[in-house]
């Protein structure tokens, strides 16, 4: 069997690239790293270890999704893709073995169209933010939805679902996801370690824009497939702009109702602390600290989906929302 190709995506990833490149070695047919805009010494790097190179051009915004997306054309126009690709991003490395459990597991199911693993976080210990992703990344195995944007994508999949919307500038994953199941493609998670992923979020403000970026994917998938995210934005409008709203009110026009909204606030707390406990096997101590970021989560989440609903407004261009 041969070799899947390999599609890395970067921008200024510095040492975190060079853990990719290294741990990617002899594990592809052909290694693309496709880079958007870095300004550091990531292309040079990419380079020295084997890599085709990709220049995204300034002339359309860096997403994501168009890195991935010309890295496969790119494929596609010199010389041809393999079966399988690998996508993964520049600040994660493979898990050794891989690789070769994705492509076994993926070639004996002719109606899978993609696989994916266990990301996990390589520094978990260093932030409350570092664990919270940390805790994201584990999801059960077995068939999905959707996941993130490591994975193995059968190409004739990839195709067919016309790949990744490089309009779209968060949850890019998601959509590209969807799209593949409304295709008729199964997708899975095996239950195997997959990649290791570098957040390096140290500073709130940090988990502040991304936390605006993922509002901002809610909102512009909703707008593509409004079926997914429906439960994330009643969730995200609910307690990121409704009960803010009540509660401005009750200060104004009557003090009880505001008492209301800290109460409702309070008990969606709690349930997300059980929730963790329960689900995710956090001991409470973690469970208290996670909660307090993802209750407040939804306030920078309904700032992200505005600023999505004001882009496509005024015609402008959805512009990638860094965290780092």
């Amino acid at each position: 069997m041969s070799l899947p190709d390999l599609i890395l995506i970067g921008r200024n990833e510095g040492a975190r690239l060079h853990r990719c490149l290294i741990s990617a070695q002899g594990k592809a047919r052909r290694m693309v790293y496709v880079d958007s805009g870095s300004d550091d010494y990531s292309v040079v790097l990419a380079a020295e270890n084997g890599a085709e190179i990709v220049r995204l051009s300034d002339d359309a915004p860096f997403t994501a999704a168009r890195a991935r997306h010309e890295g496969f054309e790119y494929l596609e126009a010199t010389g041809g893709v393999a079966e399988f690709v690998q996508f993964i991003d520049g600040d994660c490395e493979i898990d050794q073995d891989w690789i070769a459990t994705a492509q076994r597991a993926i070639s004996e199911q002719t109606t899978w169209g993609m696989v994916t693993g266990w990301r996990s976080e390589m520094f978990p210990q260093k932030s409350l933010y570092n664990a919270l992703c940390h805790v994201e990344w584990r999801r059960p195995a077995g068939q999905i939805l959707a996941c993130g944007g490591d994975m193995m994508v059968r190409a004739e999949a990839y195709r067919q679902a016309g790949g990744f919307d490089a309009r779209v500038i968060a949850a890019e994953d998601d959509e590209f996801c969807c799209r593949l199941r409304k295709a008729g493609w199964h997708l899975e998670r095996l239950p195997h370690e997959m990649t290791r992923h570098d957040a390096d979020m140290s500073r709130f403000g940090q988990w502040w824009k991304r936390a605006e970026r993922t509002g901002h994917g809610f909102e512009q998938v909703n707008d593509l497939h409004p079926e997914y995210f429906r439960r994330e934005r009643l969730r995200m409008w609910f307690f990121g702009a409704i009960l803010p709203l009540l509660f401005l009110c009750g200060l104004l026009l009557f003090w009880p109702l505001s008492i209301l909204v800290l109460l409702a606030y309070g008990l969606s707390y709690w349930r997300t602390v059980r929730g963790l406990e329960a689900a995710e096997k956090l001991p409470r101590d973690e469970a208290l600290r996670h909660s307090v970021l993802l209750s407040l989560s939804k306030i920078p989440n309904v700032l992200g989906a505005l600023r999505y609903r004001l882009r496509k407004q005024r015609g402008a261009d959805m512009v990638l929302i860094e965290y780092k």
